[in-house]
């Protein structure tokens, strides 16, 4: 008799992690008192006999206020590998590069039902990787990537790391413990975490099969929004911000794999140590995580629906100001209050294009079919907004003016200033929801014209 597929064990329970607090600070860490050279970078000697390493996430002479580097200081330096192959078998769902040959154009509005994590081991993260869709070119430095990812192991003895982009997950399912360079992160269903580009990682999963959703921007890195007249408060805080404080490994490690994702493609290179030997680092250039049930929402108090740029926690901008390679966006839990107003989203066809993604719950504008860990796209100019049951139920609410708190709902977008291309497994997926135009068909007109005989503005009129 055939026996059944065991899942792999769950990565052991984390320890109690230290962070450090605030989105943009100059951070120093140390997990050996003494390990960080004073005065200076780069000595002739580091303390301890460690390697001096800088990791610049902007160009030298990028501007003050957004150079971003970290110094490093490891047991061995990262360069001491062998030369990096093409990844075999490779991640041929991996998407750099959004063209006619990988991806197709469509304005259709388009949704998927949540993915299944596969049952049958060995699906790590990277394997477990898989672009929907995205825009421009990893290798000219603009653009973006929307990922999803469905895992059920830990990364063994391997690293990841993106030379592309900033990875922005969102676990939807299932807790990640992210092990960086700089230290150690517990990810949980309901928290972000951006790892910055050129940072190796690994990803354990402490809970067993994990499923969410990643965005990678090119040529840029995420930041918080403007605030503008909102003030100096409000959004997401800097001080929610979390990032890892230093910890390091020492053991031999043969055969330990780095796996890096350059121009959309994977490769790897061997190395017998592991990369998570930093001893201490000082920079501004790390990876954080931010829970967002911390993020303060603004709202309307009085009528109409706001737009939801107000939700945004992070933005990655482009050189127009106001327009945003990519921004997240949150439609957490929250008091709707406005009166004689039709409080979920309005019907709207926009310049922007918007990939939403569902963490638990019910989504507000949509009664039925959009579920946790699934997904939907709507496109630049293509119409969107509530569903008939949603629209119905909304306008022949008893009570519509009173108060009400929208509980237990995490949603999230990703939007885009550039027009998305899809991949053709996305178009051709068991979850795509083929039905989904349905949603609004069953919409009716409600109008309803006497005006005591008088032409209608714009009738002919005759003698």
């Amino acid at each position: 008799m055939a026996m059944e597929e065991q899942q792999p064990p769950p990565a052991p329970a984390p320890p109690d992690l230290r962070y450090l607090s605030g989105l943009g600070n100059s951070f120093s860490s140390e997990a050996v008192p003494g390990s960080l050279p004073v005065g200076q970078n780069s000595p002739l000697v580091c303390p301890l006999g460690l390697y001096a390493e800088q990791l610049s996430g902007t160009s030298f002479t990028t501007p003050r206020a957004r150079n971003l580097r970290t110094w490093m200081y490891r047991i061995k330096p990262s360069v001491t590998h062998e030369p990096f192959y093409p990844r075999k078998p490779t991640n041929e769902r991996l998407v750099g590069e959004f063209d006619r040959a990988t991806t197709v154009a469509t304005p259709t509005q388009l949704r998927w039902r949540p993915a299944n994590v596969p049952l049958h081991p060995g699906l790590d993260f990277i394997d477990g990787l898989y672009t929907v869709c995205g825009a421009g070119s990893s290798c000219l430095r603009h653009g973006y990537a929307i990922h999803m990812y469905a895992a059920n192991k830990s990364m063994d003895g391997c690293a990841f790391c993106n030379a592309d982009g900033d990875f922005l997950i969102v676990p939807q399912q299932g807790r990640l413990f992210i092990t960086t360079e700089c230290g150690r992160l517990l990810v949980s269903p309901g928290e972000i975490v951006v790892i910055p580009q050129g940072f190796r990682f690994a990803v354990d999963l402490p809970d067993g099969p994990s499923r969410g959703y990643v965005s990678e921007i090119f040529g840029t890195h995420f930041q918080l929004p403007d605030l503008g007249p909102i003030g100096a408060n409000g959004l997401a805080s800097p001080r929610d911000f979390l990032s890892p404080t230093a910890w390091f490994e020492q053991d031999h490690h043969p055969g330990y794999t780095i796996v890096q994702k350059y121009g959309g493609e994977l490769f790897t290179a061997t190395q017998d140590f592991s990369p998570f030997n930093v001893v201490a680092w000082h920079g501004n250039y790390v990876p954080y995580k931010y829970d967002l049930s911390k993020f303060c929402p603004f709202n309307t108090v009085l009528f109409d629906h706001g737009d939801p740029s107000v939700n945004t926690v992070l933005t990655a901008p482009t050189d127009k100001p106001g327009v945003a390679l990519l921004d997240f966006v949150i439609f957490p839990p929250r008091w709707l209050v406005a009166e004689n107003t039709f409080r979920p989203p309005y019907y709207h066809r926009n310049c922007m294009s918007e990939f939403m993604g569902l963490v638990y719950g019910i989504y507000e504008a949509k009664a039925d079919g959009f579920l946790p860990g699934g997904a939907s796209l709507h496109s630049c100019m293509t119409p969107h907004g509530p569903d008939t049951k949603t629209y119905e139920a909304t306008i022949s609410r008893a009570g519509a003016n009173e108060p009400f708190r929208l509980s237990g709902t995490l949603a999230f977008m990703f939007e885009s200033s550039l027009i998305p291309r899809v991949c053709r497994w996305a178009l051709d997926s068991p979850c795509r929801d083929l039905d989904y135009y349905q949603c609004w068909i069953g919409l009716k007109s409600h109008f309803s014209h006497d005006n005591g005989g008088v032409p209608a503005a714009g009738a002919d009129e005759k003698e």
